[in-house]
């Protein structure tokens, strides 16, 4: 058999399940997850394999009507990630369904040429009879290949998916080593988890006007590496939060993430963070290149 490989653009609204569904598909992490809406904020490609085909799993930040320069930048990331893929998969929340942002994009991706596969997620939590129903009136609108109806968190369905897509990847070289899960820079995950460990643990506190930048990065002689990092905050009121009582909660951060980081790196790691007011972190070229972001006027 000749290998195969290709890219799958998975775009959808924010909180659609992309990322736990890349997740899913690669079969380990890759891409940082939170109940939170618009937790990814940059174009991150997963890499799975299903026997001869390596999938190329682009997963984008949600697509939603921005605001700010950052919510640009997001959104540009996310048609990027769609530019030329071999394949669109097209992530819905089963449960909220066509909802005004949905409709809205149902309408621009119909008018895409790239072959398009329409996934429903978090279907253990939706009742079959409005499953059937809006497999109905998407089929109508968007014209999908394919319907699949799947869980990315229990992993129902998903096996069924990855098998469609490697046999829809076109004839060609695999473009990463067979060992290889993700494009991210080590520095990058890096700020990527110590984020997630922000989100997760302070997302009903803290707004999103936070980014985590990784300052240093250093390889030491004995196999471990040294990270500074950098949590930036947009106002000193904010400071406390992240801080915690006594430091608390920056420890707690700390600690989570390290441990995270030691299972992906497989390596001991030393985690030095540090929170940082700067207001104006969001008009920053610099960051938004350390993020993977392309600066939008």
């Amino acid at each position: 058999m000749s290998e195969r490989c290709g890219f799958v653009a998975v775009v959808g609204a924010p909180n659609a399940g992309k990322s736990t569904l890349v997740n899913a598909l690669v079969g380990q992490k890759v891409a940082i997850v939170s109940p939170k809406a618009q937790t990814t904020r940059t174009r991150l490609i997963g890499v799975a394999i299903a026997g001869e085909s390596q999938i190329l799993l682009v997963d984008t930040p949600g697509i939603f009507a921005p605001q700010r320069r950052l919510d640009r930048a997001m959104v540009a990331a996310a048609w990027g990630g769609a530019q030329d893929a071999d394949l669109i998969a097209f992530v819905i929340d089963a449960k909220t369904g066509i909802n005004r942002r949905i409709a809205d994009l149902l309408d621009t991706l119909a008018a895409r040429r790239e072959p398009k596969l329409l996934v429903l997620n978090k279907v253990d939590i939706c009742p079959k009879e409005k499953l059937l129903e809006l497999a109905m009136q998407l089929q109508d609108k968007l014209a999908p290949e394919a319907i699949f109806m799947i869980s990315a968190t229990t992993g129902d369905g998903v096996e069924d998916l990855r098998r469609t897509l490697a046999a829809r990847m076109p004839e060609g070289p695999w473009h990463f080593p067979e060992d290889q899960v993700s494009d991210a820079t080590d520095r990058m995950l890096a700020a990527e988890v110590t984020r997630e460990q922000i989100f997760l643990q302070l997302h009903a506190e803290l707004p999103y006007a936070s980014a985590v930048e990784t300052e240093k990065y250093e390889e030491r002689k004995d196999g471990s590496v040294a990270i500074h990092q950098q949590i930036l905050i947009a106002r000193d009121s904010q400071k406390a939060i992240v801080l915690g009582k006594r430091g608390a909660r920056l420890k707690e951060i700390g600690s989570r993430s390290r441990e995270q980081l030691e299972v992906l790196l497989q390596r001991k790691v030393h985690l030095f963070l540090h929170v940082k007011v700067a207001e104006k972190w969001e008009e920053d070229r610099g960051l938004y290149r350390e993020i993977g972001l392309d600066w939008v006027d």
